[in-house]
């Protein structure tokens, strides 16, 4: 069904700063890239938001007809610690700190990305393109730049002029930075420094000897500048001209705004209709941060291992609460907060049960057609999750009441607020069901004491990999397990 034709999508544009009505450089069809991970530690809940965000507008865009083309980009290799163009490969530093190579890193952490955004009930990209697969294409970019004589290679190293470049256009425009207060608000270059400018940053960095990870170039041995691969991949996937570019706010400036000049640069025209930008997660109202030991990890919410909350969330409650804020507002993580987020996904799930049980009437006393495009309404504009996850409990309203006898449904009626509610629910928000399905309770409580014994006798022998895959498999199907002074307890998430 091709729902676009009769819904008229708003989408927020950080180029522009308003909200746009959506219109796709092709009728019927979205090409959108989103940033992904730097994959050199497990992936923070502060990025699976935006991932999550991101995941939630690929999943509307389906359900409204469009063929999408989504291309999320892994970067394994040339994002420098300080996100400028000074300091080491986050990969190679942790390649040299545990002395692995940097493509064990890589893999590590791509498959934890992948196994945490599954358990979050991720779709997969159409396209998940690499930054080392993609070498040619970027020194292919490079020369063009080089050729439009708004870079300069020095030392090895190639650089883009940005001063050259603001001449003819307008750098700063995304996060609507003037370069006049940029160049008077930097320091200025010392004798070591090979850049023209402060602001010029980095197409392609000479390798030191000591750096591990390198490709051969027309400027000798290096590796590329971060911001160099998405324009690549981007482009290659998408065309020189593409519907939407996503990502967290914190890549507005300087990542997408070197995007958008090193495209303009090399193609001579903008690359991205519409840039989205994700805001990011705060946990207890503070910024989340290793250093402080404010920081949470998805699996360790999954587990209930961690200092931080009282229990245990199933994935399904965590993607719930990031769904009641809107995906342009900071969003603040807290116990409190997930617990009413629990309560509130638990409800919608019995709503959903009872429906099947409702009786039905000759005349139903609730609008439904009404309310459902009171649905699209809400995701139409900007894809509010809020107000939709509002309607859906106004849905929960009347099934209520009429399961108290205080309203009907009819048959057919039924039939369709079930089809709606599961097409919100499970489709477009990404929700799954993770209650229990409860049979004899004495019977799950020996199969999980059983299993309670086995893991506190792996943890004995030191197996602390049986040990961890007992918990999490049992957490999985919505048990429970805190280990206490007083022994290992188990609680059912339903």
């Amino acid at each position: 069904m091709q729902l676009f034709k009769s819904q008229v999508l708003k989408v927020s544009n950080s180029l522009s700063g308003k909200k746009e009505v959506f219109k796709p450089i092709k009728e019927g069809y979205v090409g959108m890239y989103v940033c992904g991970p730097t994959v050199y530690s497990n992936v923070h809940l502060g990025n699976c938001r935006t991932f999550m965000s991101f995941d939630m507008i690929f999943r509307y865009f389906k359900h409204l007809g469009f063929k999408v083309r989504y291309v999320r980009n892994i970067t394994d290799a040339g994002h420098l610690v300080d996100d400028a163009d000074d300091g080491e490969d986050k990969i190679a530093k942790k390649a040299k700190l545990e002395q692995i190579e940097p493509m064990e890193v890589v893999q590590r952490y791509t498959v934890d990305f992948h196994e945490t955004l599954q358990k979050f009930n991720f779709l997969p990209p159409s396209i998940e393109p690499t930054a080392t697969g993609h070498i040619i294409e970027q020194i292919e970019i490079i020369k063009q730049i080089i050729k439009k004589d708004l870079a300069y290679e020095v030392n090895g190293s190639v650089y883009f002029d940005v001063i050259k470049f603001n001449e003819n256009h307008d750098y700063g425009k995304l996060s609507g930075r003037k370069l006049e207060d940029m160049i008077a608000n930097t320091r200025s270059l010392t004798a070591q420094d090979d850049k023209r400018n402060p602001q010029d940053f980095a197409l392609w960095k000479k390798a030191e000897p000591q750096h591990i990870m390198r490709w051969p170039s027309p400027w000798g041995d290096g590796f590329p500048g971060w911001h160099l691969e998405c324009t690549a991949m981007s482009t290659k996937y998408l065309g020189e001209n593409f519907d939407i570019h996503g990502g967290g706010m914190d890549l507005k400036f300087p990542h997408h705004e070197c995007e958008i000049a090193q495209a303009e640069a090399s193609t001579g025209h903008t690359p991205v209709n519409y840039w989205l930008h994700a805001n990011m997660l705060t946990l207890n109202g503070k910024k989340m941060s290793k250093s402080t030991d404010n920081n949470i990890y998805p699996n360790e919410i999954f587990s209930g291992d961690n200092k931080i909350l009282s229990k245990a969330f199933n994935p399904s409650v965590v993607r719930f609460f990031m769904m009641q804020a809107h995906y342009t507002s900071i969003l603040d993580l807290s116990n409190d907060a997930l617990l009413a987020s629990e309560k509130g996904y638990y409800r919608l799930m019995e709503a959903l049960k009872s429906l099947e049980e409702l009786e039905t009437s000759s005349k139903t006393d609730f609008d439904i057609k009404h309310w459902q495009q009171g649905c699209y309404d809400a995701m139409n504009d900007d894809f509010n999750t809020p107000i939709l996850i509002a309607n859906l409990f106004e849905a929960v309203k009347h099934i209520n009441l009429i399961k108290e006898k205080k309203e009907g449904i009819s048959k057919e009626d039924k039939t369709l607020l079930k089809g709606i509610l599961q097409t919100f629910i499970y489709e477009v928000l990404g929700l799954e069901n993770q209650n229990i399905v409860e049979g004899n309770s004495g019977t799950l409580s020996g199969v999980v004491e059983l299993l309670i014994d086995l893991r506190n006798n792996a943890r004995a022998n030191k197996d602390f990999g049986t040990s961890d895959k007992i918990r999490d498999e049992l957490l999985a199907l919505g048990v429970q397990l805190k280990d206490g002074k007083e022994g290992t307890t188990f609680s059912l998430n339903s």
